[in-house]
């Protein structure tokens, strides 16, 4: 009997070897395409039985063409590079990674906001170039009496506001989407427009979705604080980037911490890229000797849960509830 097979479609920089040895050990064979084509992608998981996937759009087009597939495992806590619509319609199973880098996003979030507050990359600068610090453009404010916003209020939020609390003097969120019982103290929630208003410090934690999608325009930047400051390691496409420099050329918006791009990586020639009061992270937030392990062994420990007991350890998709998530 041929043993079932696992594709990975893209793991980008990751050592897939931990996770491929559980799949081995579990009674699986794996391939690796190293690839987001998705004609590579259908070549090499046309027998497959659950694809690993990394940031590899999957669509109804490639799920046409794996018509055994039977389970999507992403390699992040995000999964919106998946038609879930689809998935579902087809009876597929998706899951995500919703802990593997919680604490390593947040800690680079923070670690952002304080480099943007303390004017670090202009430090640097200055003292690379000759200068000393009689040479600030502005003094650096303190902290603790700047508030601190968080634009989602998540998992990767609700850690960064008990870390960044003893830091900054206020700590406030939005989220819709939260339940106000689990609420924790020492976090103001706010509205939408409130939070805008009253951060020094905004941090992007939101989902990317149609209705996220661009929701930093110019609009809402014209509606923060005369030199606040912009961190964003949830998705690139949360921020229209035009506006964004717009915001920073006008000096309406003092500077920015940016983790995740609209096209990655940016072209060479992307504004983005050359900016002054841009401080910039190749989507590295999430990384860390940890989570590289996390990124590749729980998705494949996902895989082998549904293929044992009929479910994933941490489903996002599940095709046998009417309504599941799309």
């Amino acid at each position: 009997m041929s043993r079932p097979l696992v594709v990975f479609t893209d793991p980008e920089e990751l050592d897939v070897g931990p996770g491929v040895r559980l799949l081995t050990d579990a009674g699986f064979d794996t391939r690796v395409v190293g690839s987001r084509d998705p004609d590579a992608i259908a070549a090499a998981a046309r027998d497959a039985v659950a694809l690993i996937v990394g940031y590899a759009p999957v669509d109804a087009a490639l799920l046409d063409r794996l018509p055994g597939v039977g389970m999507l495992a992403t390699m992040s806590a995000g999964y919106d590079m998946i038609d879930t619509a689809q998935a579902r319609r087809r009876g597929l199973w998706v899951s995500n990674l919703p802990h593997a880098a919680t604490e390593d996003v947040a800690v680079h979030a923070l670690a952002s906001a304080l480099s943007l507050v303390r004017a670090l990359p202009q430090a640097d600068a200055t003292v690379r170039g000759g200068g000393w610090n009689t040479e600030f453009a502005a003094l650096p404010r303190r902290a603790g009496e700047l508030t601190l916003g968080l634009l989602g209020f998540g998992r990767i939020a609700r850690v960064l506001a008990r870390i960044a609390a003893p830091v900054f003097g206020r700590v406030a969120a939005y989220d819709p989407h939260a339940d106000a019982a689990g609420w924790p103290d020492g976090v103001e929630r706010l509205g939408l427009d409130e939070l805008v208003a009253a951060s020094d410090v905004l941090s992007l934690h939101t989902p990317l979705t149609p209705q996220t999608r661009g929701m930093v325009d110019a609009v809402l930047l014209a509606r923060m604080r005369p030199g606040a400051l912009l961190v964003n390691v949830a998705r690139g496409e949360l921020v229209e980037a035009a506006a964004l420099l717009a915001a920073l050329d006008s000096g309406r918006l003092g500077a920015a911490a940016l983790d995740v791009f609209p096209v990655e990586p940016p072209p060479l020639d992307d504004p983005l890229r050359s900016h002054p009061r841009i401080q910039l992270s190749p989507h590295s937030a999430y990384l860390s000797d940890a989570s590289q392990r996390a990124y590749v062994c729980a998705p494949a420990e996902n895989v082998i849960a549904w293929h044992r007991t009929g479910r994933p350890l941490t489903p996002v998709v599940d095709p046998t509830l009417e309504g599941a998530p799309s």
